[in-house]
């Protein structure tokens, strides 16, 4: 009885919390105190940190990215289509192997260990690494395994680069892990040098692998493989070291149960977001050809740099809201995610207005003319991070609230629009309607998320401009805040 009340208590208490967060209400001390510097820390030396912070994050995602984006154009520029379009197939499965890691250990470790075990961090991060390991050794004995059963079913299956993905997939995995753990720990600095390595060591594998004539989709995986073994190698000194867990396991007795709470609608989140964008390559290949699965992965390349630009974003501030939330520190939260919003809508809308000027000559140029004949959909593809920057920023600000429920719902709308609508576009239209599909798809996302995101403010203005009439203004106890 007493822990169903004390469960009762905290949820309730997380539930004027968020709504504190969302709607402006709370006017607790240590809520103005966040709002000024502390003692010795003027605002200009926290505002230079933070932008160096930022910027790191940046040349780290650049770097990291770049590597992959070469890698990718060199390929497309010297396989046919039809075995480019092969290699984005094996791909998706990796994102969709990527998606599920990132749901059952990165996004728990993100939120958790900025959040609630902020102040175990040494042996909460242990502890993933540990089962990150278990999953990476489980993964290389079973993907080759799978692969040899489809390729003596049928030849046609067991294509080069899906041996790739199986021989591959544990070290790019535990890469995005070690990455990770940089930011979490605030270093992005380090995170930065290790994808410096990764990038010099890629340019030099495909230099040799273009100079020999053996660059394929096999090849590719390796080449990406190797590159971060290369970086975990030079940085190793930085890399999780052994603790004892059992001070962790003896404050936190119910850290799994914690951990599956959160990521289980994390993980039914990255099974149905293989049915938004990676779906419309699945749907394409199904009613049109490899061809055509080639051309449209081609263009979604030129917009992807946005995308991961989100994502280094992201990976600054998700931590940072996890933080704000957990510590109690509303203010800080609610002007961190109102800038990270305007940030990016900024970047998306630059760079769709610059795609839309120069976008073929960008096509011909990267590619060597070789899709320029689909010049015309990259163009008209650039206005998607335009529709998803609102939504990325909202799905940040719920996951650091630990609702990631939210954010299942948003990608369920997103995966339902690609079947019911997407589908029958490109049935109809083509590549075109793959474009078409993806503008819905994102819209979907969106909205979902929009709604969601009001929703736990009465449906007022998120931004606290204007405050819903049911929540009294409440004073939150430091006790409250530091549950």
């Amino acid at each position: 009885m007493y822990r169903d009340k004390a469960q009762s208590k905290r949820e309730r208490t997380s539930n004027r919390r968020m709504s504190q967060v969302l709607t402006g209400n709370s006017e607790s001390t240590m809520t103005k105190e966040v709002t000024r510097p502390q003692p010795g820390e003027p605002r200009g030396k926290v505002r230079s940190l933070r932008a160096r912070q930022a910027t790191l994050s940046i040349i780290d995602q650049v770097q990291s990215v770049g590597g992959v984006f070469l890698v990718n154009v060199a390929l497309a520029r010297t396989v046919s289509k039809p075995e480019y379009g092969l290699f984005t197939l094996a791909y998706s499965v990796f994102t969709f192997l990527s998606g599920l890691h990132n749901a059952a250990l990165l996004e728990v470790y993100t939120v958790y260990g900025a959040g609630r075990y902020r102040e175990r961090h040494s042996a909460y991060l242990w502890l993933i690494w540990r089962s990150n390991a278990i999953l990476g050794l489980l993964l290389t004995m079973a993907l080759p395994l799978i692969w040899l059963i489809f390729r003596w079913i049928s030849p046609g299956f067991g294509s080069r680069p899906l041996l790739g993905v199986g021989l591959t997939s544990a070290i790019m995995l535990t890469a995005a892990l070690v990455r990770r753990s940089f930011y979490v720990e605030k270093r992005p600095g380090a995170a930065a040098m290790f994808s410096f390595c990764f990038l010099v060591a890629v340019i030099a594998a495909l230099w040799l692998s273009i100079r020999g004539g053996f660059l394929n989709g096999l090849s590719a995986f390796l080449i990406v493989a190797i590159a971060w073994t290369v970086a975990g190698i030079v940085l190793m000194r930085y890399l999780p070291q052994r603790t004892n867990l059992f001070s962790f396991r003896e404050a936190a007795p119910h850290y799994w149960k914690e951990h599956w709470r959160y990521s289980r609608w994390v993980l039914a989140t990255a099974a149905i977001f293989q049915l938004t964008t990676q779906g419309y390559y699945w749907i394409v290949a199904a009613f049109l050809s490899l061809k055509e699965v080639a051309e449209l992965r081609a263009m979604y390349m030129l917009i992807s740099p946005v995308d991961q630009l989100f994502t280094a974003i992201n990976l600054l501030v998700l931590p940072l809201l996890a933080s704000a939330y957990a510590s109690g520190k509303l203010a800080n939260f609610r002007s961190a995610w109102k800038r990270y919003m305007g940030t990016f809508l900024l970047i998306s809308v630059s760079y769709g207005g610059l795609c839309l000027l120069g976008g073929r000559g960008l096509v011909h140029a990267i590619y060597n003319g070789k899709f320029d004949a689909v010049a015309p959909l990259f163009s008209a593809m650039c206005l998607l991070p335009v529709i998803v920057g609102l939504g990325n920023s909202m799905n940040a600000a719920l996951k650091a609230l630990e609702r990631p429920n939210s954010v299942f719902w948003a990608y369920a709308a997103s995966a339902t629009a690609t079947i019911l609508i997407g589908m029958p576009l490109v049935i109809h239209f083509g590549l075109r309607g793959a474009v078409f599909g993806l503008w819905t798809s994102g819209t979907a996302y969106t909205i979902v998320l929009w709604m969601q995101f009001r929703s736990f403010a009465g449906g007022e203005s998120v931004a606290g401009v204007t405050r819903p009439a049911q929540l009294p203004r409440e004073r939150v106890s430091t006790e409250v805040h530091c549950e």
